[in-house]
């Protein structure tokens, strides 16, 4: 497969759990660019069992700033510098990504300046660029088009769905968000759709886990939606395929893939994916999933 998606890491919340997935970003291979949409804890690591030079890392999204999607951008880009990162690297987020990466810099001043000198690396900052964008088209480039929506995912206000276009192909990833029915319009034919889902059998258990109870609740009812409401917008979208991620709970032991196959088929009865780390889904002539593919 050249274009394809990988699914690095599937579940939906920062926390980590031993023997548990990963929070959610993704690796996009289309139109010869490498993608990297989000950057949760993991995603160096997801990267490089890929098999994915991380001399080749092009373009990053970040759909939001909540910490499960933005927690390892620095980290990424400076481990990718390290194994010899030496050709731009352009970085699309909403406003405050670049006060990110502005301190992140400021951190790792000190590595960062004994590099260059030492081991005679190009200055990092001149290999960054960060782009801060809004709603409509967020890029244009070789054959590239990119846009973006504001979805609803309170308290957060500058959170957006993404939907890349290439030689009549399109993948749309929802972000997180509440049900939200223009979802439904602007991914409108995409050949994928990955929306964030959440089963309610298991909220409680996921709640008495994490602590903070009435206030997560609240959260999560707020602000994610149910796999049912997924199904809805692939649905109304007229989606090729649905791939559910950001699962919440994703690491819940009396909850299996039949359970969200189940809850999504309420009202979805297209091709379905359930996102698990590492699961590879093509773009061309080999559409069905299959665990990660590696470059090496």
């Amino acid at each position: 497969m050249r274009d394809r998606l990988v699914l690095l890491g599937s579940k939906g919340g920062p926390a980590l759990r031993p023997g548990g997935p990963w929070p959610s970003s993704s690796l996009l291979k289309f139109g010869g660019r490498t993608i990297v949409v989000d950057c949760a804890l993991g995603v160096t690591h997801g990267l490089a069992e890929t098999g994915i030079s991380l001399k080749s890392l092009d373009l990053v999204f970040i759909t939001h700033l909540h910490s499960d999607h933005v927690l390892e951008l620095g980290p990424l880009i400076h481990t990718a510098w390290t194994a010899g990162l030496a050709t731009p690297v352009t970085v699309f987020g909403p406003p405050g990504t670049g006060h990110y990466w502005q301190r992140f810099c400021q951190a790792m001043e000190f590595d960062i300046e004994i590099r260059i000198v030492d081991e005679g690396r190009p200055d990092i900052a001149d290999l960054v660029s960060i782009i801060e964008f809004g709603e409509g088209r967020v890029m244009e480039e070789r054959g590239l088009k990119v846009l973006a929506l504001r979805v609803d995912h309170p308290p957060v206000n500058d959170c957006f769905a993404l939907r890349f276009e290439h030689a009549g192909q399109s993948v749309v990833f929802s972000a997180d968000t509440a049900f939200f029915p223009p979802l439904a319009d602007f991914a409108k034919g995409a050949d994928i759709l990955v929306h964030e889902a959440m089963l309610e059998d298991g909220i409680e258990r996921l709640v008495a886990k994490t602590g903070n109870g009435a206030r997560l609740r609240e959260h999560l009812l707020a602000s994610h939606s149910f796999a049912e409401e997924a199904g809805r917008i692939a649905s109304d979208a007229g989606a090729k395929r649905l791939v559910l991620n950001h699962l919440i709970p994703a690491d819940d032991p009396e909850i299996g893939e039949a359970d969200w196959i189940a809850a999504v088929r309420k009202t979805w009865a297209g091709d379905l994916t359930i996102a698990h780390d590492g699961l590879v889904v093509g773009l061309e002539h080999d559409p069905e999933p299959k665990d990660r593919v590696s470059e090496k």
